[in-house]
């Protein structure tokens, strides 16, 4: 429960803080409702702004909102972001929040204009209350990066009475909220910003899957430098360090006793890939399989 890795953490703690500032400067003499400021505006609205496509993830509508939430987020995010590392964590978070909002910004622009037509001719504070608030895009996307990266996870999910893998607690998600979409458009719910948080959050999956060496994929800074450092020997003629242990004396006892255990640590990490997915393998084994690829 209190280990919690950092930037969830973080995420957390701003989150209610921002939700506590809303509260008091609203309960305030002629208080001043933050919805309307750090809210995400329809983007032909007055009051729209830019920056409220990341603001928007900290405000609520209420306690039950950002409750669930925050649950939803310490749930799933501490083991996603242990998997990931600190830094793809955060950019995926935020690039699911971004997305939901973009998407929540095109339906409503779509919608609107099939019940007023010619929006350019309506003035733009008309469109003022039309404002959508909450992480719900950015945590919908986390738990489809959870389902992506543990799918044969099995958790329990209300009222059903057995655990189901994760994946297909994903695919449920995904569908009640297709479904609620489609079948309450005036629910007050923002189900397709929901919707775009998974959207966005799968294809950026799929592109680090198709990218493996893709910064965010990468064991760190350090990872970069010494891939680096190779190409660079490699490009000079230069020997490496893995080069220059090769030419040292070796037993066949030696050889062999080495390489089978090299084999047995490979054996384990293929079978946690083939178990719960490439993504939730450690630094170090990626770096393994990586290494042992280049021995090839």
């Amino acid at each position: 429960m209190f280990n919690i890795p950092r930037i969830t953490k973080n995420l957390l703690i701003l989150n209610v803080l921002a939700f506590v500032a809303m509260m008091v400067m609203g309960a305030t003499r002629g208080g001043t409702d933050l919805n309307d400021i750090f809210g995400l505006h329809f983007f032909l609205a007055s009051d729209f702004h830019i920056w409220q496509l990341l603001t928007y993830m900290f405000m609520y509508a209420n306690i039950e909102h950002i409750f669930f939430n925050m649950f939803a987020l310490w749930m799933f995010g501490c083991v996603v972001e242990r998997a990931w590392g600190e830094k793809k964590f955060l950019f995926y978070y935020l690039v699911c929040g971004v997305g939901a909002g973009l998407m929540q910004e095109l339906v409503q622009y779509v919608w609107l204009s099939s019940q007023l037509g010619n929006l350019s001719a309506i003035p733009a504070a008309v469109f003022n209350p039309y404002t959508t608030v909450g992480a719900s895009g950015a945590v919908y996307g986390i738990l489809l990066a959870f389902g992506m990266t543990f799918p044969e996870e099995r958790i329990f999910i209300f009222p059903l009475p057995i655990p189901i893998k994760a994946k297909w607690f994903v695919c449920i998600y995904a569908a009640i909220e297709l479904f609620s979409a489609m079948a309450t458009p005036g629910d007050n719910v923002a189900h397709f910003a929901h919707l775009g948080g998974m959207l966005f959050g799968y294809l950026l999956i799929r592109y680090w899957r198709r990218h493996p060496d893709s910064y965010y994929n990468t064991a760190g800074t350090d990872a970069f430098f010494e891939k680096m450092r190779q190409r660079w020997e490699n490009k000079n003629g230069t020997p490496s360090a893995r080069q220059r242990n090769e030419t040292q004396r070796e037993t066949d006892w030696e050889y062999n006793a080495r390489m089978k255990r090299e084999q047995e640590e490979i054996d384990v990490i293929l079978d946690k890939i083939r178990k719960s997915g490439y993504d939730s393998l450690t630094r170090e084994e990626k770096q393994k399989l990586f290494d042992r690829k280049n021995q090839n």
